[in-house]
């Protein structure tokens, strides 16, 4: 153990002794682990930012928007309104495919669509 770690650990230690760390928040409850292996390392900061503030990743809102929209055609009653929807949602199907460089209906699996939208739903 190098010098920094052992004086580290030491510290801690007295602190320990001196009960500092028995009045902390959240004392006694599990720790609550966020699963976040299936963001690229380098998005993962921004996107715990973008989270702690309330809003989801732009790819995210997105693929809401495109699945609120689908689910709205399949009950929209009015054939000149669902025709208006039905291009809208083709567009952003294409603005979608042009940003991700890769169709959406290719993505990665429905378990991380399903961890995505848990973890960024409000």
């Amino acid at each position: 153990m190098d010098s920094i770690a052992f004086l580290a650990e030491e510290r801690i230690k007295a602190a320990l002794q001196r009960g500092e760390f028995d009045t902390l928040r959240g004392m006694g409850r599990p720790l609550v682990f966020e699963d976040d292996t299936m963001i690229p390392p380098e998005l993962r900061m921004a996107y715990k930012i973008l989270k702690n503030s309330g809003h989801a990743p732009p790819e995210i809102e997105e693929h809401k928007e495109i699945l609120s929209l689908k689910g709205m055609l399949c009950e929209c009653p009015d054939e000149t309104r669902r025709m208006a929807e039905s291009q809208r949602l083709n567009y952003l199907i294409m603005m979608a495919n042009q940003r991700r460089n890769r169709p959406v209906h290719m993505e990665l699996d429905q378990v991380y669509e399903e961890k995505a939208m848990r973890r960024f739903r409000k």
